[in-house]
């Protein structure tokens, strides 16, 4: 790809932008959020088509230009976005080959087609009945369906865009093994990841690409391309922390939690036999971040989002405290009249409306306050968004441009002022940086620490251990439901919180009792991680 250029109104995504990948190699694409990675692949696979970007795509040589999805593909490029292309009431095989299908005299020819997407399935490593509807496994395994779609189409080129964002350490595992089985096939694959050990392990080379510009190429191979020096290239500056200086909370550290639970237990919402919370019981304190985490389906999701107003699952027993009284969070209103605020993993289906605009998305939870005689102010409404908008360092435009239109770091951004606006006590942050570059995580830490060091209660939920060790001042474990420890102070490392997420429930004993870490405190070894 030579001197790419790409424009949307308002914004130009990509300046002049060149890309060189060596036949048969895995190349990574790394760069903030909005660096315009996805932006260009888009314009590769004919997302983009031909005449609505400048500059010239080689492949095998030859130019291309391609008018849609299909000219590429027929090329053999094949890309495999973010969210996945999948119809979840259709069969895998019926998804392998959708639009695609096996035919003999214009009818489909079914057995052939189960056959194919057989053998499609045992080259992903995927056991599966190819008639199994998609809707019946899991996100891991639908990653491997989009991948043999990808070879049904005799892929030569692999485009994966943030391939494991939502998959746990397991099914990771298998997919980046997956990439070095095609990688000995001969297929060459472009991956775009955040996850800067991942690439480490799988790929050759990295381009890196900031603010819509290429700014180099680096040989993962070469000793010299450390984690830290591809971030100083992502961030164009040195990042001497991952995490930043906790700023501590000078309230009272005596007084009652300002969230408590207490043996809160929920069924799953169509199999009343299954508890997905079975009788967790916490608490968290003005000031202080407390981490929870657990692997895949350990429960974390389910106790955030039943508590903030029962918004998963059954409601079978369990009390919420706020400040030490009982309260009610039956509805939505009722959890954040009560100061209760969540930060929910899926943003873009929970957490945003993508059509509206940043200022309206980010008054979603307060217009109330923005209200005169029952209608929103909407100049008052610009104006809050506007100065959240710089305080954040939300990059877009202006506050009327469509929330769709920014990218992921920039969207978390947005739901986190549309929450610190609404001025609740209690924040449960679910993922806050689930597909977010390195710095613009770091961004949200220094917003997290700042609510933390105004007395504000912060529960965290993430994935990545070295997070929660770099975060939090203590953090509990989960396991199919269930507390399974309470783990502060020298005692957290990546092993004691990975032994506790998967200890058998069934043996567990009581959570040993809180750590004597004082509200707001983390340990040194928590920010070394």
């Amino acid at each position: 790809m030579r001197s790419i250029v790409k424009s949307f109104p308002g914004v130009r995504a990509l300046s002049d932008v060149s890309l060189s990948v060596e036949r048969g190699e895995v190349h990574a694409l790394c760069g903030e959020n909005g660096a315009g990675k996805s932006t260009l692949m888009k314009v590769l696979s004919g997302v983009h088509p031909h005449g609505s970007y400048e500059g010239e795509i080689l492949f095998d040589g030859e130019p291309c230009r391609f008018k849609d999805i299909r000219a590429s593909e027929r090329r053999g490029i094949v890309i495999i976005h973010q969210e996945l292309a999948l119809v979840p009431y259709l069969s895998i095989a019926e998804n392998i080959f959708l639009g695609n299908e096996p035919s003999r005299r214009g009818i489909i020819d079914w057995h052939e087609a189960l056959r194919r997407a057989s053998e499609l399935l045992g080259r992903v490593g995927l056991d599966e009945h190819p008639e199994t509807r998609v809707a019946d496994i899991g996100v891991g395994k639908q990653q491997l369906v989009e991948i043999a779609k990808a070879l049904a189409k005799d892929v030569r080129l692999l485009i994966l865009d943030e391939p494991t964002a939502a998959l746990n350490d397991e099914d990771s595992a298998k997919l980046l093994r997956l990439m070095r089985e095609l990688k000995g096939q001969g297929i060459t694959s472009i991956i775009i990841s955040h996850k800067l050990n991942e690439i480490a392990r799988i790929a050759d080379s990295v381009t890196i690409l900031r603010d819509g510009r290429s700014i180099e190429t680096l040989d993962v191979r070469d000793p010299a391309t450390t984690e830290e020096r591809i971030i100083r290239g992502m961030v164009g500056r040195n990042l001497d922390s991952r995490f930043p200086e906790r700023t501590r909370y000078e309230g009272a550290a005596d007084a009652a939690p300002a969230l408590e639970i207490r043996d809160w237990t929920v069924r799953h919402p169509l199999d009343r036999g299954r508890k997905v919370v079975d009788g967790v019981s916490l608490q968290v304190r003005r000031g202080e971040i407390v981490g929870v985490a657990g692997l895949m389906g350990a429960g974390r999701t389910e106790l955030a989002m039943s508590v903030f107003g029962r918004s998963y699952g059954r409601y079978e027993r369990g009390t919420v405290l706020r400040d030490g009284r009982e309260v009610r969070t039956h509805t939505v209103p009722e959890a954040v009249a009560h100061g209760i605020a969540y930060v929910t993993e899926d943003r873009k289906h929970y957490g945003l409306d993508l059509g509206d605009s940043v200022s309206r998305n980010i008054s979603l939870a307060s217009l109330g306050a923005l209200a005169r005689r029952g209608l929103v102010d909407g100049h008052e409404e610009r104006r809050v968004a506007e100065r959240f908008r710089r305080t954040m360092g939300i990059k877009a435009p202006n506050v009327l441009e469509p929330v769709g239109r920014l990218s992921g770091g920039n969207q978390q951004k947005v739901v986190l002022s549309k929450w610190i606006l609404a001025g609740p006590d209690v924040l449960v942050l679910d993922e806050p940086t689930r597909g977010v570059d390195v710095g613009a995580k770091y961004e949200i830490y220094t917003v997290i620490d700042r609510l933390a060091a105004e007395g504000k209660a912060i529960l965290f939920i993430s994935s990545e251990l070295p997070e929660l060790l770099g975060m939090c001042d203590r953090v509990y474990t989960m396991a199919a439901g269930r507390l399974t420890g309470e783990v502060g102070g020298e005692e957290a490392t990546q092993e004691v919180l990975m032994r506790h997420m998967t200890q058998d429930t069934a043996a567990s004993t009581t959570p040993s009792a809180p750590s004597a870490l004082p509200a707001g405190a983390a340990s040194d070894e928590g920010h070394q991680a």
